[in-house]
């Protein structure tokens, strides 16, 4: 249970001012100790708009991770150069992306970077909001990976990854970190055509040393590749398997979907905390305060305050910058209206 009932905060990412959106894609032209630096001035404007809007939780907004690739397959040796992507072209989705070819054992002798983002929000932050990390979970980090003879399929390269990701878990927390969400969004696309008990058996063998040395969350949403879903958008194939996931709270994807199966909440709020995404990250329409409030309401129907935590459907990373900052403010905005009529 959150200490402050009706808690606001974020899944990870948040959105990359223009500049670091250029640099990014030009990092040839850069320096190390350039890169280091703009890395940093991006959390200060991570953290910055986070505070602004007034979240209990804030994160480093994920900054630093450049590229997907860059920041997670970077780190793990036996990998090498990607696939080229099937295609270049037209509508995005992820068959623009290629995959990366396995040539020998994996791992991750220098961990995944997650604890030296921890560190370095540590040392930026002001004191006063919680301050959470996002690791990715072993079964979405194999998706980007090809099977070969070693590993014949993804719940072999899963396997391969489970203490790699596990082992980062623990850093963090010997680091400090006492909120921690484990994100795996494939489970969540995936699980109406896989099995979610193995989902389940897969997730909770990667956060056992953690399991109550942490707050640990996991997020569930049906995929945000440049704005768009790439999943049957039902959480009812994965439940009631992943109540049996051993996490303090579970985060749902409710705005974009029209809030539907909200009632899920309520049946997530008898065993463990739910944050629900109230606000959309897929459409430029910015929540106003009152239409967050009576969201907030809504979801009130199905659980009490203090099981309840309110966040953007998904990561920011997707949004522009002006409409990220615009919607965490009003967010947070509409659940205080919310605190003061009920006196919390």
């Amino acid at each position: 249970m959150r200490q402050h009932p009706l808690a606001t905060t974020v899944v990870g990412s948040y959105s990359f001012p223009s500049w670091l959106e250029y640099a990014s894609q030009n990092l040839e032209r850069f320096g190390v100790d350039e890169i280091a630096e703009m890395q940093e001035d991006a959390v200060v404007c991570a953290i910055h708009d986070q505070m602004a809007a007034g979240l209990d939780v804030i994160t480093d907004g994920e900054q630093t991770r450049l590229d997907f690739n860059l920041s997670f397959y970077g780190f793990l040796k036996g990998l090498g150069e990607a696939d080229p992507a099937r295609r270049q072209f037209g509508p995005p989705a992820h068959d623009q992306r290629g995959k990366h070819i396995i040539e020998d054992t994996l791992s991750a002798p220098h961990g995944l970077g997650v604890v030296e983002e921890f560190q370095r929000l540590q040392r930026l932050a002001p004191a006063g909001p919680i301050l959470k990390a996002s690791v990715p979970g072993p079964y979405t980090l194999s998706g980007r990976l090809n099977p070969n003879r070693q590993y014949p399929d993804r719940y072999a390269i899963t396997e391969a990854l489970v203490p790699i990701v596990r082992r980062e878990l623990e850093d963090l927390v010997a680091a400090g970190c006492t909120e921690i969400t484990v994100d795996e969004p494939s489970m969540s696309c995936y699980a109406y055509r896989e099995d979610p008990v193995h989902f389940v058996d897969i997730f909770n063998r990667t956060v056992k040393p953690v399991v109550g040395q942490c707050r640990l969350s996991t997020h569930l949403c049906f995929g945000n590749y440049k704005g768009h879903a790439v999943s049957d958008r039902r959480y009812a194939p994965m439940f009631p398997a992943f109540l049996e996931m051993t996490l303090d709270e579970i985060h749902v994807e409710m705005a974009s979907r029209e809030f539907a199966e909200l009632e899920l909440i309520g049946a997530i709020a008898e065993q463990r905390d739910v944050a629900v995404g109230i606000v959309d990250v897929k459409s430029y329409f910015v929540e106003p305060p009152e239409v967050i409030a009576e969201r907030v309401r809504r979801c009130l129907q199905y659980a009490p305050p203090e099981k309840l935590s309110f966040a953007p459907d998904c990561g920011l990373s997707q949004t522009a910058r002006w409409a990220a900052k615009q919607k965490l403010i009003n967010m947070v905005a509409g659940v205080q209206m919310v605190r003061q009529e009920m006196g919390l």
